[in-house]
Order: C-alpha cells, then sequence, then structure tokens
C-alpha cells in the first residue's frame, strides 16, 4: 500500500501565517484543529492577563494536555491491569464450563 502524499497547507493561527505539510487524508482534522488552537489561544488572550504570543500558545497547549488527560481518566498500572483481565478470563473460564455441564 502506497504512503499518503503529503501536502502542504498555509493556514493562520492568531494573524500569523503558518506553512504546514500534512498527509492528504489528514488535512481536513489538521484544519479543525487549527481551527480549535486559534479559538483557544484567541480566548486566553481576550482575558488580558496573559499577554505575547509564546505565553498564549504554551497557556493554550496546557490547558487542551490538561482537558486531554482529565477525559482519559487516571492512568493505570499495567500489572493491575493485567492482574484484573486474568481474573476476567478465569470468571468466563468457570461460567463456560457451567454452560457445558447443563447440555
Amino acid at each position: 500500500m502506497a504512503a499518503p502524499k503529503n501536502v502542504s497547507l498555509d493556514v493562520a493561527i492568531m494573524g500569523r501565517e503558518f506553512r504546514i505539510s500534512c498527509p492528504e487524508d489528514e488535512r481536513e482534522g489538521l484544519l479543525q484543529a487549527v481551527s480549535f488552537l486559534d479559538r483557544k489561544m484567541r480566548e486566553i488572550r481576550e482575558t488580558g492577563k496573559v499577554i505575547g504570543l509564546e505565553r498564549i500558545a504554551i497557556m493554550a497547549a496546557l490547558n487542551i494536555a490538561h482537558d486531554y488527560l482529565s477525559q482519559r481518566g487516571p492512568a493505570e498500572d499495567p500489572g493491575a491491569v493485567g492482574e484484573r483481565l486474568g481474573r476476567i478470563h478465569g470468571l468466563l473460564d468457570q461460567a463456560l464450563a457451567e454452560q457445558d455441564n447443563l447440555f
């Protein structure tokens, strides 16, 4: 399978132009991300508490990262996940064995 063709896009974030390259099939997602970031940065600028494009960008990145991590929920220990899956597997085996005895 051939790799998707890359396209270059000219986008504007807070009035500044940027040229960004991405796979052609991710173009729409990138444009949505640019729009989302631009909106978040403008919201921060409008509060008047943060001055300077770089500081606004960092605050927007921190807010977006916080929102993302909050939605994911707490990170789980891989050992605990494996242990829980093992218990579930045992319960399934037990339930299936009981079903076999019915017939």
